[in-house]
């Protein structure tokens, strides 16, 4: 039967669960275990696919196609592994499945509430992403005594007595501040967030307190007297040079031993010397790059998480600082982008959805082609590497996608009516469509053309798999007029282009897949590492 580590916040967000856990699973599958991961949204949206990325952060796809929250995106950069839309739900999943199950007549007529019912529920989804795992390792969004957060609380609490349940382990995140001016660490903040747990019949038995500064020996018993925990159950979690090196700091402070302990895990042996290695060439690299990466939702740096870890991942196996170079697409269109690209050695357009900024993505395309800068366009960056050589190569001045414009004579990138998903089946999409509905979603199969840039990074495979989210496509119609000109088609997925790259340029590569989602510390993704060592070359040259 499966084990269960439960991980919560308290006092605040954003302390680190979503680090805290992944760097937990970490360390354990590094000991030889079989470990799951599994993320609960206590928001009522149905999934994060239609939140703003200003609101919510990236949108994480997994591989089946489930648009999660960006912290599956962290368990699989962590944990190496791929994992399915099991190991994320929310509210909105949730209340719609009981609602469903009830007007089917599934409950007999009984009078549906949150307990049972909606525990009930929750708990099977647990148990689910728990199957065939010796240990699944929940993060459960929100802080404790969010009114949201409560039939959750008590599905985990309820799981602590349930013969189905192998063992279970529950570590608290929360804040020790402090106080400059007192020159002292306060532990109030996590002895209330701790007696709101006890509250509810959850006794935490780990702490995992954020702190600016390392908290003392006396200080460390005091928290866990007050907590009813084990003062080796204490474990500091500053602020690190590298969120790669929070499990190396776990290590150090043996989190594993308590953990084995509750869990009847036996002795933890963790092999993590290639992980510090990276980690290390991460901290203190021995060469350096700038990419201008040009994108819309500057705002809220989240929003492209999968692609700057992507970009860490390539940097540490070449032992290159990435630099990136923040550029907002819409201030190109004012300003242009000689001037806020000049000093960048390689170039990145980003994906996004909507017409805001488009057109100073495609006069950053321009640039790095007319300059043959090293270039990487992902998603709307591709579409837009076609409407930008369209314009300006074969000379149709009104080409665009119809995503921007309807009644463009020159349709480099359409809607397919008629589209086969990732199951087989047909699916119609419109313009009036709703987005959330009509997405090509998950991984699909590539093949790769001989002798390009494309298949030499995945080492002349000729099939490769990646992920999408997108919903329009690369007009087929324009395919020979681009080729003729120049401009080649190296990748295409049943028909459909998948990526295309110029000839006469030292390295230019557009792709539809979006190559982030599939990047680990331990194993970055071909087409990241190969742009940047495209770039690194370029410069060392």
């Amino acid at each position: 039967m499966t084990k269960y580590i439960f991980v919560t916040g308290g006092v605040l967000s954003s302390l680190g669960k979503g680090i805290t856990a992944a760097s937990v699973g970490t360390l354990l599958k590094h000991s030889g275990k079989n470990v799951g991961m599994l993320k609960i949204d206590p928001y009522i949206n149905v999934d994060p696919g239609t939140m703003s990325p200003l609101e919510h952060g990236e949108v994480f796809v997994t591989k089946d196609g489930a648009e999660t929250d960006l912290d599956i995106g962290n368990y699989e950069r962590f944990l190496d592994m791929s994992y399915l839309k099991t190991s994320n739900f929310t509210t909105g999943q949730v209340y719609s499945s009981v609602i469903e199950r009830e007007r089917a007549g599934g409950y007999l007529g009984q009078t549906i509430q949150v307990v049972p019912h909606i525990v009930g529920e929750i708990v099977d989804r647990i148990k689910q992403a728990g199957e065939s795992h010796d240990i699944l390792v929940v993060e459960l969004g929100g802080t404790v005594g969010d009114i949201e957060g409560l039939p959750y609380m008590e599905a985990i609490r309820q799981m602590k007595h349930d013969d189905e349940v192998s063992g279970t382990f529950f570590i608290h995140v929360t804040l020790v501040p402090f106080i400059k001016a007192a020159g002292e660490l306060k532990s109030k903040p996590t002895q209330h967030s701790v007696q709101e747990l006890r509250r509810i019949g959850i006794t935490p038995q780990m702490i995992i307190a954020r702190s600016e500064i390392a908290l003392p020996k006396t200080f460390k018993k005091k928290l866990a007297l007050s907590c009813d925990i084990a003062q080796d159950s204490v474990i500091d979690a500053l602020d690190a040079a590298s969120i790669y090196a929070v499990p190396m700091s776990f290590l150090q402070q043996n989190i594993l031993s308590p953990i084995s302990k509750e869990l009847d895990l036996g002795e933890l042996n963790p092999d993590m010397n290639e992980w510090d290695s990276l980690v290390k060439k991460i901290v203190s690299p021995q060469k350096r790059i700038t990419i201008g990466f040009v994108g819309k939702y500057l705002e809220l740096k989240e929003s492209y998480k999968s692609l700057t870890e992507a970009l860490i991942h390539a940097g540490a196996h070449l032992d290159t600082r990435v630099e990136i170079c923040w550029v907002d697409s819409e201030e190109i269109e004012v300003r242009g982008s000689q001037e806020l690209l000049c000093d960048c050695d390689a170039v990145l357009v980003a994906g996004g959805f909507g017409s805001r900024g488009v057109e100073g993505k495609i006069k950053a395309i321009e640039y790095a082609r007319v300059n043959k800068v090293i270039y990487l366009g992902i998603c709307l960056g591709m579409q837009l590497t076609l409407v930008e050589y369209a314009r300006n190569v074969l000379g149709l001045e009104d080409a665009n996608s119809v995503e921007f414009d309807e009644n463009t004579t020159n349709p480099m990138v359409y809607l397919i009516d008629n589209f086969i998903n990732q199951s087989g089946s047909t699916e119609l999409r419109t313009h009036e469509s709703p987005m959330g509905g009509t997405l090509r979603l998950g991984e699909y199969p590539c093949e790769t053309k001989k002798g390009s840039h494309l298949a030499d990074a995945y080492k002349n495979k000729e099939i490769i798999y990646e992920r999408h989210r997108h919903r329009y496509e690369a007009n087929p119609a324009y395919r020979e007029a681009l080729e003729k000109a120049g401009m080649v088609v190296t990748g295409e997925s049943h028909g459909l282009i998948e990526t295309v790259e110029i000839l006469e340029h030292p390295w230019f590569l557009g792709v539809q897949f979006h190559p982030e989602f599939t990047s680990r510390l331990q194993t970055p993704n071909p087409v990241i590492l190969a742009f940047v060592e495209a770039t690194l070359n370029n410069v060392e040259s």
